[in-house]
């Protein structure tokens, strides 16, 4: 209680003063800017030298400049200013009925880089909001939506009574490193071809995961946890896997990562929905995450 009581000698709008007359380079500046009278500026800072008992201005010349302690305290001050900012904002968004915490699954497949830019432009509209992101396969989006585990998703798949909204189309290419054995047939490639090598898969996060890949059954298989794995063991000459072509845009340039000949059986397509279990009740936030995606397509 003590430290409490300490601490809450100086105002913030002590601080506030004090920030104030640094950032303006003068007392008169910074009663301007408050729009305040010069004198309770003054009187302020003053305050605050006398509550913590420390010099904040040395005489140099004419000018006033900052001590040591003074060049520390307005940094923390700053601080503290922000972060009685922020909170006055979270309020008044939670007030609002504004979410603290958005909860987003997308599946692996979306562009991470795509992704990020989305969520960094979303921080910067709404930097209190809390991001927690699910990056989910194929049942696992779709049984985050059921469960109502998630307030916003990304899914290949729309779950029965939900609406999804088209989003984007994927275009996914079969590839290996070019050192790989399939490239060295030197001939148009067969499914028959790939199962004689190693599939590189993804993990299907849901509980009731995907027995196969559309017919095809590789007796060589490794199953891998993320895209980034399975992109690395490609690059390494593992194995093959079909890739979101967005996902292995740099691979493909600097030749790490080739299609491999198979004809139009080497292509395949996708598409990924947009999935708000209530999109007329969204927030605004929620509508501004939702936006952010639409407007990148």
């Amino acid at each position: 209680m003590k430290d409490i009581e300490r601490a809450a000698r100086v105002t913030l709008d002590q601080w506030r003063a004090l920030v104030a007359v640094v950032d303006a380079g003068s007392y008169a500046a910074a009663a301007e800017r408050l729009h305040k009278s010069q004198s309770s500026v003054t009187h302020a800072v003053q305050r605050i030298a006398e509550q913590l008992d420390v010099v904040l201005f040395r005489r140099e010349g004419r000018r006033a400049v900052l001590t040591e302690p003074g060049g520390v305290l307005v940094r923390r001050a700053r601080q503290l200013l922000d972060e009685a900012g922020r909170l006055e904002r979270l309020a008044g968004a939670l007030a609002a009925g504004e979410p603290a915490e958005l909860r987003l699954a997308v599946e692996i497949i979306y562009p991470t880089w795509q992704l990020l830019e989305i969520l960094a432009e979303f921080g910067e509209m709404h930097p209190d909001t809390r991001i927690e992101l699910h990056e989910s396969v194929l049942g696992g989006t779709q049984e985050l939506i059921e469960r109502g585990d998630v307030d916003l998703a990304i899914g290949s798949r729309v779950p029965p009574g939900f609406v999804g909204e088209r989003l984007m189309d994927m275009e996914f290419l079969c590839c290996a490193a070019p050192s790989h054995p399939l490239h060295r047939l030197g001939r148009e490639l067969t499914l028959d071809d790939l199962r004689r090598h190693r599939h590189l898969l993804v993990r299907d996060t849901g509980s009731r995961r995907r027995a196969g890949v559309r017919g095809l059954e590789a007796e060589q298989r490794w199953t891998v946890s993320h895209k980034a794995t399975s992109i690395r063991a490609a690059c390494m000459g593992l194995g093959f896997a079909w890739f979101a072509a967005s996902n292995i845009r740099d691979e493909l340039e600097s030749g790490e990562l080739v299609p491999l000949p198979l004809g139009p059986v080497g292509v395949r397509t996708g598409t990924l929905f947009l999935i708000h279990p209530d999109p007329d009740a969204a927030s605004s936030s929620m509508q501004a995450l939702m936006q952010g995606f639409r407007a990148r397509i």
